[in-house]
């Protein structure tokens, strides 16, 4: 099922995440220069990082105050940090298993008083089920591998949301999930897709 609900248009960034976004591209830059977080040049990243993870809001327009989001593989906190900066009621659990890049998205929280944003370095395979409402990731791993994490950490008939880029139709939709695509597109780098995956009810 494809939609054109994003179709052509460029993600919007509200005010809370334009006020927040330059102190956390400020600390990506510190933290880079010795920990080598990103191969992102400083002027792709608030396109690449922030601008695209805004793409998701749209879809998030329904989940209520205190529900439980997950992010896996979150790397530098994206689109974690962006998501706790847009939705403060939002609880956001960010995933991966570097403890550097874990390390990075505590700074953050710290320093831009995201309480909401709570990383966790540990491979999702591993950690406790998450029973949260909502899941997330970007360019991390494939349907099958992300769908199983999604079986085990979310609640049932709670969607999961993959931002991708070129190349995604190469993927095959693991059997028991219905596929939704939401294309959309960043003002310099192009045409990119999001992934609205929920398992099918049983018959």
């Amino acid at each position: 099922k494809i939609s054109g609900y994003f179709r052509g248009m460029e993600p919007i960034i509200p005010p809370s995440v334009q006020a927040q976004a330059p102190r956390f591209l400020e600390l990506l830059d510190r933290w880079n220069a010795t920990h080598a977080l990103t191969a992102l040049p400083p002027e792709a990243r608030f396109e690449e990082l922030i601008q695209d993870a805004c793409a998701l809001l749209p879809l998030l327009s329904g989940l209520p105050a205190g529900s439980r989001l997950a992010d896996f593989g979150t790397g530098m906190g994206i689109p974690a940090a962006v998501l706790a900066m847009a939705r403060p009621d939002l609880n956001v659990r960010a995933v991966d298993k570097s403890r550097k890049k874990i390390a990075f998205v505590r700074q953050v929280a710290m320093e831009l008083g995201l309480e909401n944003l709570q990383p966790a370095a540990a491979r999702a395979e591993e950690l406790p089920p998450l029973e949260a409402d909502l899941g997330t990731a970007k360019a991390v791993g494939s349907l099958e591998l992300l769908t199983g994490w999604w079986a085990r950490h979310g609640k049932p008939g709670a969607p999961l949301l993959l931002l991708k880029g070129e190349g995604w139709e190469s993927e095959t939709c693991p059997g028991g999930w219905q596929l939704e695509t939401h294309p959309y597109r960043l003002p310099t780098r192009g045409e990119r897709i999001i992934l609205r995956l929920t398992m099918k009810a049983a018959p």
